[in-house]
């Protein structure tokens, strides 16, 4: 009977072996598959890259000149961003709010695209980095409405943020007064 276990153990350790090798032959097959794969996206991507000098050349004359104004946004959002970032860093943990992770709203990941030359590149980090502030900003602009007023307005908003519909509805005193201390507990990521 012992004897028997352990040539089935032994069997079993040798089965699970074999489906490790196979697994393993397998895991590298896809691999090598993907390489290849990844390879001929980038080749493909490539040929959709406009060169500089051509890119400069096509651009119209009113476009380049107007692009030294839209720069100019570098200031505004940088102040923005760094005010913003004290402002939260101060105040948030007196008031029990949790701070926002400028993280979660600075994405900057189409700078590898191989598709893109080095203007394009920068339109889109500078694209990236505006549109980034702006929701941070944003965020936490909502979570401070959130714990100060949050109440609707009597007009629709175009764009409400996504905390606003938990907000009272406005004129309602009643549920402002029962619910302020519940509703500056509740910030559940949205």
């Amino acid at each position: 009977m012992k004897q028997h276990l352990e040539d089935l153990l032994a069997r079993i350790r040798a089965l699970q072996e074999e489906v490790e090798e196979e697994y393993r032959a397998r895991r590298e097959e896809f691999e090598q598959k993907r390489l290849e794969l990844a390879e001929e996206l980038l080749r493909q991507q490539r040929r959709y890259k406009i060169g500089l000098f051509r890119f400069l050349r096509r651009t119209r004359l009113l476009v380049a000149l107007t692009a030294p104004v839209i720069y100019l946004g570098w200031m505004p959002f940088l102040l923005m961003d760094l005010f913003v970032t004290l402002y939260q860093a101060i105040c948030f943990p007196i008031y029990g709010i949790p701070k926002v992770r400028r993280s979660d709203y600075l994405v900057f990941d189409r700078e590898g695209l191989p598709y893109l030359n080095i203007i394009e590149k920068f339109n889109c980090f500078y694209c990236s980095y505006g549109n980034g502030v702006a929701a941070y900003t944003r965020e936490v602009a909502a979570r401070t409405e959130q714990y100060w007023c949050p109440i609707k307005h009597a007009r629709r908003l175009k764009a409400a943020h996504e905390r606003y519909p938990q907000f009272f509805d406005y004129g309602d005193a009643e549920a402002f007064r029962q619910g302020l201390a519940r509703l500056r507990r509740q910030y559940e990521e949205k």
